[in-house]
């Protein structure tokens, strides 16, 4: 009994060291003395295993006798292992920061450094423009009136996008530009996307493309023209990265530039002859002005020894002789301005490159640094306002929508997408802003971008799904009327552009983020590449203790032992918890996959896909927890904030499940299944209660439904396009009489107090204020609210010839 005490006692003390990542010394102490206690009062075969596992730790674990032996022998199996990195990886790796993304990698993430950046919310310059000048935006705005009969925006919502500086939000105010936050540019973006075409026009120019590259790398002379000019949309801006060859590759773009002596101006001047062609590019139909990629070469060393100077971008003027611009390609559901470019030809003079002569070849590294924070904003606040515009006509059609005298919002079947509806909204709006908040306090978040752009954009996909899903017949036929059916169809655009999801979720969120956001093994590679043992050394062994730490940590908190200490409150620190115990389980199987890989890593994009929706799902999750921290919460939102978080749990832990059936060494797996889910699955999905909760929450006059919808288009002026959710909100209002209104008569009839043939709601509503069922208020207003109801169901028709673009193929199936 003693020697199984004192094995008890050693295995909790080195957990324990193990977890602090103590050191060698600590456990060496351990297991010295549990040994010693053991020669003397139990077994001294087991004093004789910790007396053995005390010198082994010595040797490995002590700098001074490992770096004898044991570290060059290391070092030298690293190099042979470790993966190749390509001068455009690394420039992807060093692009760029780290902050939460990092943490998770750590197995121990320090919350506090999360917390500190409070989100304060907008300016009251910002606020006040969302309040109104998006108001005025997307109140111009129907679908089918711009995708069908204008494949364009009105022009006087043109003119008022370039007069109140839509196209400048990031642009300084010296130059004419609002400079808003990025918190406010993802509060417009989030207000816009009730219109997907409206979104995309005023999302494209403030991300990657020549405003921001200027801002950024232009000289003072391109500063000082084309920014005043783009913030008052004097110019209209596109960018040319994407062609047929290169499309989520965009390294490999075969478009050129060659240096050579042309005219210009009437003057012989050093410049370049582009040839390129370039497709899906955003905004190049109406562009004045185009930012365009390209490899640069100078074959006869005109500007000296440098033949291949790498990828280039440069801004040419729509004028440009030898540049065709102005087709139209037609994305799938929303036929924004989209289209091709070709050159052939095109000569340009050297100062046409974004930051002069001095920043060619550094295209790559410009497109990347910027892609990090527009990849964060864009299309994940699109997402975001997207799924919010969704829940709002959902919520309000599947409770006006009366199907067997109940409104299937009442319907189990319909709560479970509505469920889903409210919860990933609030998912998106919570990773959107706070990742925003991240980059107003000056982090590059190049991970998150992938995070926020794969897993956001997938959400919008399943959000308009689901909602298609409960709206039925009313979101299939399309027409003015149809508030959702040309958004869904367009959901495809924001998945594959700006980096295709598959790529994106195979490649680069752990692809990188392995590298990038690990704490040591950048410094590994940093140390093979400059044969450095010493750093080698530190990194090395510091990792080692990580794995070690990890692995006590998955443990213990796997079993419910020690968790992890978490400034949130009762409602929110269990799930905070799951979110550091999976940390520490994520941490582990990172550096597992990694060690049995090796360098076979890149190509098993499975592998790499699960950890990095484990990672995902993490990251979400937090984003989650820090906006339930910081926000004051309204009632009903704790339901919300569980339901959330549930998901992304259950998700993280199925990934890992996943990864680890799938490892390809088995040994290794079970040891980490062992490891990190030794009690087996522990996040459920969210219970079917949450699920009711929430889709009464969204389906009535609530304040979760409230502040879901706080940041879309919910007034409805005069003169404005019809605004559906401005309607549905207005019928909640008034739901809980008529609900008891539509229960009189319904029961009234049942008792044959009313006419059996009274089967319409308006003739039963007559016939219960003939029988005196209901008073003549109460009849008047069953008939405005119900006459409400049923146009807010009808459908648009059209005459038969609507829809051929050549009459001349129409059949008539019906000859006199």
């Amino acid at each position: 009994m003693m020697t199984f005490i004192l094995f008890l006692v050693a295995v909790a003390g080195l957990l324990v060291v193990m977890r602090k990542e103590s050191g060698a010394k600590p456990a060496i102490g351990v297991m010295v003395v549990t040994g010693l206690l053991s020669l003397f009062f139990a077994s001294g075969l087991l004093a004789l295993i910790l007396f053995i596992g005390a010198a082994l730790t010595a040797a490995a674990g002590l700098p001074g006798f490992r770096q004898s032996w044991l570290t060059p022998r290391v070092f030298a199996m690293f190099k042979k292992v470790a993966p190749k990195v390509s001068d455009t990886e690394k420039v992807a790796l060093e692009a760029g920061t780290v902050s939460w993304d990092g943490e998770l990698f750590t197995g121990r993430p320090d919350w506090h450094s999360l917390l500190i950046n409070r989100n304060t919310g907008l300016s009251e310059k910002e606020q006040a423009f969302v309040d109104n000048q998006c108001t005025q935006a997307i109140s111009m705005c129907n679908s089918w009136d711009l995708a069908v009969e204008r494949a364009d925006l009105p022009q006087e919502l043109w003119d008022f996008l370039k007069k109140e500086g839509f196209f400048g939000m990031i642009i300084p105010e010296e130059y004419g530009g609002l400079h808003f936050s990025a918190k406010a540019q993802t509060a417009v973006l989030q207000k816009l996307a009730g219109n997907e075409m409206l979104m995309v026009t005023v999302g494209v120019p403030n991300s990657l493309g020549p405003g921001e590259l200027l801002v950024k790398y232009g000289t003072d002379e391109q500063k000082n023209h084309y920014l005043p000019r783009l913030a008052d949309g004097r110019e209209i801006p596109c960018f040319g990265l994407t062609g047929p060859r290169a499309g989520s590759d965009a390294t490999s773009l075969p478009d050129t530039g060659i240096v050579c002596k042309g005219e210009f101006e009437g003057k012989e001047v050093l410049g370049l002859r582009l040839n390129f062609e370039k497709r899906w590019i955003t905004l190049a139909p109406v562009a004045t002005v185009v930012g365009l990629a390209f490899r640069m070469f100078d074959p006869d060393g005109l500007l000296g020894d440098t033949r291949d100077y790498g990828i280039t971008c440069a801004l040419i003027p729509r004028n440009t002789k030898g540049m065709e611009i102005g087709r139209r390609h037609c994305p799938i559901g929303t036929p924004f301005m989209n289209g091709p470019i070709k050159g052939t030809d095109v000569f340009i003079p050297l100062d046409y490159i974004i930051g002069g002569q001095e920043m060619a070849g550094q295209g790559w590294r410009m497109l990347v640094e910027c892609l990090s924070v527009g990849r964060c904003i864009t299309l994940p606040s699109g997402a975001a306002g997207a799924a919010a515009y969704a829940a709002g006509t959902a919520g309000g059609f599947t409770r006006v929508r009366r199907q067997f005298n109940t409104p299937v919002a009442d319907m189990e079947g319909v709560q479970e997408p509505l469920a889903r509806i409210a919860a990933q909204t609030y998912i998106a709006q919570s990773a959107v802003n706070q990742t925003a908040n991240l980059i107003d306090k000056g982090e590059k978040p190049a991970v998150p971008s992938a995070i926020l752009k794969y897993h956001l954009t997938e959400m919008q996909r399943a959000v308009l799904t689901d909602a298609m899903d409960v709206h039925g017949g009313k979101t299939v036929t399309l027409g003015p009327r149809n508030y959702l059916g040309i958004g869904f169809s367009g959901a495809a655009v924001s998945i594959t552009v700006e980096g295709a999801n598959i790529m994106t979720r195979s490649l680069m969120i752990f692809g990188q983020g392995a590298i990038r956001c690990h704490p040591y093994v950048l410094k590994e590679l940093a140390a093979k590449d400059n044969d450095d043992i010493d750093a080698f050394d530190d990194a090395f062994f510091s990792h080692a203790g990580l794995i070690f730490g990890n692995a006590a940590r998955a443990f213990t908190q796997a079993l419910g032992l020690g968790k992890a200490d978490v400034p949130f409150d009762q409602a929110a620190r269990k799930y905070a918890q799951g979110v550091a115990r999976f940390s520490a389980a994520f941490g582990l199987c990172a550096d597992a996959a990694m060690a049995t890989l090796g360098s076979e890593l890149k190509m098993r994009e499975l592998i790499s896909a699960r950890l990095g929706d484990v990672l995902s799902n993490l990251y979400l999750a937090s984003m989650v927890l820090k906006n339930w921290h910081e926000t004051q919460p309204v009632d009903g939102e704790r339901d919300l904030m569980e339901y959330s978080l549930a998901l992304l749990l259950s998700r993280a832990e199925n990934a890992m499940d996943e990864f680890l059936q799938n490892l390809p060494n088995r040994p290794v797996a079970i040891a980490l299944r062992a490891i990190t889910m030794p009690l087996g699955r522990r996040w459920d999905k969210p219970h079917d209660d949450l699920a009711r909760k929430l889709a009464r929450a969204i389906s009535t006059d609530s304040p979760v439904r409230e502040k879901l919808l706080a940041g879309v288009w919910t007034t409805q002026g005069e003169g404005t396009v019809e605004n559906p959710i401005a309607r549905y909100n207005g019928l909640l209002k008034d739901y809980n009489k008529a609900e008891q209104l539509y229960r009189k008569a319904t029961k009234a009839y049942a008792k044959g107090q009313l006419p059996m043939e009274a089967l319409h709601p308006e003739e039963r509503f007559e016939a219960a204020l003939e029988a005196e069922i209901f008073t003549r208020e109460e009849a008047e207003f069953m008939r405005q609210y119900e006459a409400t109801v049923l146009d807010m169901l009808t459908v648009d028709d059209f005459p038969f010839d609507e829809f051929a673009r050549n009459k001349g193929t129409l059949i008539d199936h019906n000859p006199a």
